[in-house]
């Protein structure tokens, strides 16, 4: 081998993990995938036109995502939103408030989920169980109701509450949030008050969603093993709204794939992303040592 062969594969082993990092990840379900910049862009359902997805009562339900989180809170007083409106997903700093009431452990690191639902024909919100999710990896997120049953999910991961109560509509009567069905923020910072001087700051999502179902029952048997989902989630008769994300890069309408007509917009730049071309086989670190090597043999030959 030449000179200039030999340069050029020592060249292309330190460029392509430069670029690798500088792509977007691959979704778990393949296709394209909902990019946020966490600054003031969302997707939603304006209110006005779809009114609540679910009814008030609907005592079996599934909200479920795919979620790549890249950023967390700022502070403990800042709260990141993944999913609002009957169903609450969202992203704190510090789970240990939650894990004390609950006499558990605390999560480990500062991107802590917590997952909550309305209650039927009164004020408030169900217990949440805080879980740790991972920075910059795929993971699917789900709450379920099934009964007097709550299920919460990250993966494999499974929390359990034997009180849960049928869901209801956000009736907040100071109307601090926006009624509307959104994913990844508000579009601005929303200051939720607290008793003196606490206050919660409600700020946007950053990072990737995909795969977001919407159902009318427990989708997941958590008893059995391999309940986790490796495939783009299916639309079916208990399906109320499904976003697939598939759209070409750059779109800005997303569609509902339920037949619902659920469509939801993108506002401040919240758009699709392109995916790669490859469907990661296990760990993505492992798909790129495959590329490189690959991209190594040919200058070998």
């Amino acid at each position: 081998m030449g000179h200039c062969q030999i340069l050029a594969c020592l060249f292309l082993l330190t460029l392509i993990p430069l670029s690798a990092k500088a792509l977007p990840p691959p979704s778990p379900a393949g296709g394209n995938y909902l990019v946020l910049d966490g600054v003031d862009d969302y997707a939603v359902l304006d209110f006005e036109t779809f009114g609540y997805l679910l009814p008030d009562g609907t005592d079996k339900f599934t909200f479920e995502a795919w979620i790549y989180p890249t950023t967390p809170p700022d502070n403990k007083d800042t709260v990141v939103t993944i999913l609002y409106q009957q169903v609450d997903m969202i992203i704190v700093k510090d789970g240990d408030n939650w894990a004390k009431a609950l006499n558990i452990e605390p999560p480990k690191g500062d991107l802590i989920l917590l997952m909550s639902s309305y209650i039927e024909g009164g004020l408030g919100r169900t217990i949440s169980f805080p879980i740790s999710l991972v920075p910059n990896q795929w993971q699917h997120i789900a709450y379920q109701l099934n009964g007097n049953q709550i299920t919460m999910i990250v993966n494999d991961f499974v929390a359990t509450n034997q009180h849960g109560i049928p869901l209801g509509h956000d009736r907040d009567p100071r109307g601090l949030r926006p009624k509307d069905f959104v994913l990844g923020g508000y579009g601005k910072i929303i200051v939720l008050p607290g008793r003196p001087p606490a206050k919660a700051f409600l700020d946007s999502f950053t990072g990737y969603i995909d795969e977001v179902r919407i159902s009318t029952e427990a989708r997941y048997d958590v008893n059995k093993k391999g309940f986790m989902p490796d495939d783009k989630f299916k639309n079916d008769a208990k399906t109320v709204a499904l976003w697939h994300f598939d759209e070409p890069g750059g779109t800005e309408q997303f569609s509902d794939a339920s037949g619902n007509a659920h469509h939801l917009e993108g506002k401040n730049g919240a758009k699709i992303g392109n995916a790669l071309a490859v469907k990661p086989q296990g760990k993505l670190t492992t798909t790129w040592a495959q590329l490189k090597q690959r991209e190594f043999d040919k200058y070998l030959r």
